[in-house]
């Protein structure tokens, strides 16, 4: 028996907890950076933008991986304000107030869009109209996008940011003594629940950036049909 489980008798079941606990992270890490990757490819493709694709670096920290996937989202974002500011100068008023009312039919919207679309990217295809009015005309998926981000830099601000995505691959000993490394023994038990905490936010935050993703690109598919 480690000296740290006689002094802290519930360690070995802390153990396989953290160990779940980081193997879920590392998963959710993973689903978000093809998520955005499948993002990146479908703007690339039909809005025209130049985003390069991000890979996981496992050699880096939770907080680097995090930071990575928001700035990547960031950029992202600033992409499709340029988008939106295009539709905003090119659009009547009355025209772009419709693409933000929830109540407005996607068909309708993607008809609109269509209008200028050629203008703003010096060519007009039904995809990039409805890529458009995705992820610009939907104030749902910006909302999506900027609870994503938030729970992203919560992670990374957390006690066990600084844990090495690497030891994540490891067994569950090792896993444990990089933990207890990062933070104090007395503070582990506060740590554990602070990242179920995060890991349930994370998951759900996650869960609804690929369903948006999907839907986006599940709409081009139809589009392109």
């Amino acid at each position: 028996m480690a000296e740290s489980d006689l002094l802290y008798p519930e360690n070995p079941r802390r153990r396989e907890e953290v160990h779940h606990l980081h193997q879920q992270l590392l998963d959710c890490l993973s689903d978000n950076f093809r998520a955005t990757n499948e993002l990146i490819g479908v703007l690339n493709m039909h809005l025209g933008c130049r985003l390069a694709s991000i890979e996981m670096n496992r050699n880096g920290t939770i907080k680097e991986n995090c930071d990575t996937i928001i700035q990547a989202v960031m950029k992202i974002q600033k992409e499709l304000q340029k988008v939106d500011e295009a539709l905003k100068d090119k659009l009547e008023p009355t025209l772009y107030r419709k693409l933000q009312d929830i109540k407005e039919r996607e068909t309708e919207k993607i008809a609109i869009v269509q209008k200028v679309i050629s203008v703003i990217l010096g060519e007009a295809t039904s995809a990039a109209s409805a890529v458009a009015v995705k992820l610009v005309g939907s104030n749902v998926t910006t909302g999506i996008i900027n609870k994503l981000v938030t729970v992203l830099a919560q992670i990374g601000a957390s006690l066990l940011g600084s844990i090495g995505v690497a030891v994540l691959g490891l067994g569950i000993d090792m896993v444990f003594r990089a933990i207890l490394g990062a933070v104090e023994k007395t503070q582990l038990q506060a740590a554990i629940k602070s990242y179920e905490k995060h890991l349930v936010e994370f998951k759900s935050a996650s869960e609804k950036y690929h369903h948006a993703i999907t839907e986006v690109t599940n709409t081009v598919k139809h589009q392109m049909k």
